[in-house]
């Protein structure tokens, strides 16, 4: 019932630490796993930020809420911020967590010079006084902080798995999976993660019984799957899904897109792609079917044959001359 989902508490994440730490990426991870965030926020606001539903509505899901800021947000004192971080955490409707990210001064000065950026704390001086300047300033939320995370050694991507390993729900375990078919003749899908060519199985726009229908209809599943590579092609291809799937997943891909395609994009690679949106989610994954050229007209002069043997009998059995 929505009164449960709405005596659960908010869940807050008050992220914070030393500039050119990774405050940043962190944030993008979480929104990623389905987080909402605001970077820079001044925390005194947040009382009236909470008050504002969340974007799943008052009777939605429980959003988490992840806050970024640092000695750069408007009005930042961090004894002040943490004596008001102490009367937020006593409402019993609020789960409040703070992540310090630190880093080494020497890493935050390389990265720095890798951007060419001024440290925020040095736009005139060295970098390096600027870290300490920055450093001196956020110790007391160093100290303050349940978790924190140091990343003088994590790459960007390091650091993605980190966040993931530690504040991913169950709601959003795996990618988002979009199965897709396409027509080659009218040009490769621009989102395409995985290109499957199927022109090597025999091609029903030949048929002069089986054209005017796609690979939604029997028929044309049956003349497809009839051809005597398609068992062992699409197995092979079963197998690279479920292998590369979970590693997709594990690198926090958000979206993957695994397209079929064929000629004209109406027969063989739509027959395709609901066979795999089948198989895929019986193997446990959540995903969407989608025809870009499903309603296409179909066109002689776009298509080539499988086999040439196949347009011959085609054109025997049809009207078209």
């Amino acid at each position: 019932m929505t009164q449960n989902t709405a005596s659960e508490p908010q869940k807050i994440l008050l992220i914070t630490g030393v500039s050119g730490a990774g405050k940043t990426t962190a944030l993008k991870t979480l929104e990623d796993l389905g987080w909402e965030t605001v970077d820079n926020f001044p925390i005194k606001l947040a009382g009236q930020l909470l008050k504002i539903p969340a974007s799943g509505g008052e009777s939605g899901p429980n959003i988490p809420l992840a806050l970024g800021f640092d000695s750069r947000t408007r009005g930042f004192d961090a004894e002040a911020l943490i004596r008001q971080i102490k009367k937020l955490q006593a409402q019993p409707n609020l789960e409040i967590m703070t992540l310090f990210l630190d880093c080494a001064g020497v890493e935050i000065e390389r990265r720095y010079a890798e951007t060419r950026r001024r440290h925020p704390m040095a736009q005139d001086r060295p970098a390096m006084d600027g870290i300490a300047i920055d450093r001196s300033v956020m110790q007391p939320f160093r100290r303050w902080a349940e978790a924190v995370i140091d990343t003088s050694k994590l790459s960007a991507h390091d650091l993605q798995v980190v966040i993931r390993e530690q504040f991913s729900s169950d709601t959003s375990p795996h990618s988002n999976i979009t199965v897709s078919s396409f027509g080659f003749s009218r040009g490769v899908p621009h989102n395409a993660d995985l290109v499957f060519d199927l022109r090597f199985l025999r091609n029903p726009h030949w048929d002069g019984n089986l054209r005017p229908m796609t690979g939604l209809d029997a028929a044309v599943a049956d003349y497809v799957a009839a051809d005597p590579k398609y068992d062992e092609a699409l197995q092979k291809i079963r197998d690279l899904l479920q292998f590369l799937l979970p590693l997709y997943d594990a690198q926090g891909k958000a979206y993957v897109n695994i397209a079929f395609g064929c000629t004209g994009g109406r027969h063989r690679s739509v027959h395709v792609a609901e066979t795999f949106g089948t198989w895929l989610r019986a193997d446990g994954f959540a995903l969407k079917v989608a025809h870009r050229d499903l309603t296409s007209r179909p066109i002689d002069a776009l298509e080539e044959p499988a086999n040439g043997a196949d347009r011959l009998t085609s054109r025997q059995g049809s009207n078209i001359t």
